[in-house]
């Protein structure tokens, strides 16, 4: 008898497509993300979803944003978008990960082309927020060189946001 097989950690053979926030190849994992923040923050899964797609229309697109879903096989597996927070920073927002292909690279492998992308646009930081009950997000943005800001932002209701900055090369 054979011994399980791993799954596949190749982040290379992701491939990232430039897409609009209403997308449908963007829809799976902005769906999965409201229903993980119900789970994790407690609170209307719907709520979540309106939240998650508002925001002033064009924040994720040219020249000053921008919005990418990674592939494998047909599949979108992981996801993520900027926008201008100023006039040398951008902002990441909706970052996520299907929760079936976690643990093998593809947000650090999204993290970068963002990143590439955010540097193209002419940026020279990237700030984030993440929430106090996303450990993994903690994780991520600290083990690919974001430096945790001493101070929280303001919040409102239970969660804590945790905001992080990375200088770009």
């Amino acid at each position: 008898m054979s011994a399980p097989s791993s799954p596949p950690t190749d982040s290379d053979a992701v491939q990232f497509v430039p897409v609009a926030l209403d997308d449908p190849l963007a829809q799976p994992l902005l769906e999965e993300l409201a229903d993980e923040y119900a789970q994790r923050y407690g609170g209307e899964r719907r709520l979540y979803r309106q939240w998650i797609v508002s925001g002033p229309d064009g924040q994720f697109t040219a020249p000053h944003g921008g919005m990418l879903i990674g592939v494998l096989d047909g599949t979108p597996v992981t996801g993520g978008a900027f926008c201008r927070y100023d006039a040398e920073t951008a902002e990441l927002k909706r970052v996520w990960t299907h929760r079936d292909h976690r643990r093998r690279g593809y947000a650090k492998a999204l993290l970068r082309q963002l990143e590439a992308e955010i540097a193209i646009c002419g940026y020279k930081r990237v700030y984030l927020v993440t929430g106090d009950r996303q450990p993994e997000a903690v994780e991520l943005y600290a083990s690919t060189g974001y430096t945790r800001l001493a101070e929280p932002l303001p919040a409102r209701g239970p969660v804590l946001p945790i905001a992080f900055l990375k200088a770009l090369a």
